[in-house]
C-alpha cells in the first residue's frame, strides 16, 4: 500500500519528466503545446491536491506550520510563472525564459519537500494515516486531471 510521500513523489517524478520533454521542445509546435498543456494539469492539479490532502492535515503542527506556509508560498510562484509561460508565445525567447524559470522553481519545491519537508512530516504521522492520506491525494489527483482536462 502507497504512502502519502510515495504518492506524491511518483507525481513529482511526472512533473520532472514533462519539465525536461517541454524543454527539449522548441518553436510553436504541437508537440511543445500538448506537452505544455499536460505540465499545467500536472502542476496545478498537484498543487490543490497537495495542499488539500497534506499541507491542510500539517499546518496545525508546531514543527510544521513554517514549513507549510513555504511550502505554499513556492505553489504561489509556481502559478505566476505558469501565467507568465501562458502569456508568451510559445516560438518566442521569452517563452523559453518563462520556461526555466518554471523549471529551476519547481525543481526546487520539488526538492524542497523531498529532502527536508518529508522527513519532518515523517514524524507527525502514523502509517494507517500516512496511507489513507494517499488515498485521499491521489483521488484528488484524479479528479484535478479529468477537471482540467
Amino acid at each position: 500500500m502507497q504512502n502519502i510521500f510515495e504518492a506524491i513523489r511518483a507525481d513529482h517524478d511526472i512533473q520532472r519528466d514533462l519539465l525536461d520533454k517541454a524543454l527539449e521542445t522548441s518553436g510553436k509546435s504541437s508537440e511543445r503545446k500538448e506537452i505544455w498543456d499536460k505540465l499545467k494539469v500536472e502542476l496545478k492539479g498537484h498543487e490543490t491536491a497537495e495542499e488539500r490532502n497534506f499541507y491542510k492535515q500539517l499546518i496545525d503542527n508546531d514543527m510544521m506550520v513554517e514549513h507549510t506556509r513555504h511550502g505554499i508560498a513556492e505553489h504561489h510562484e509556481i502559478d505566476e510563472l505558469i501565467e507568465k509561460v501562458d502569456e508568451s508565445d510559445m516560438d518566442s525567447s521569452a517563452w523559453l525564459a518563462h520556461m526555466k524559470a518554471l523549471d529551476h522553481q519547481v525543481r526546487h519545491h520539488l526538492e524542497d519537500e523531498e529532502k527536508a519537508f518529508f522527513q519532518l512530516a515523517g514524524k507527525v504521522f502514523n502509517e494507517k494515516q500516512k496511507t489513507d492520506l494517499a488515498k485521499a491525494y491521489n483521488a484528488e489527483m484524479e479528479a484535478q486531471r479529468k477537471e482540467m482536462r
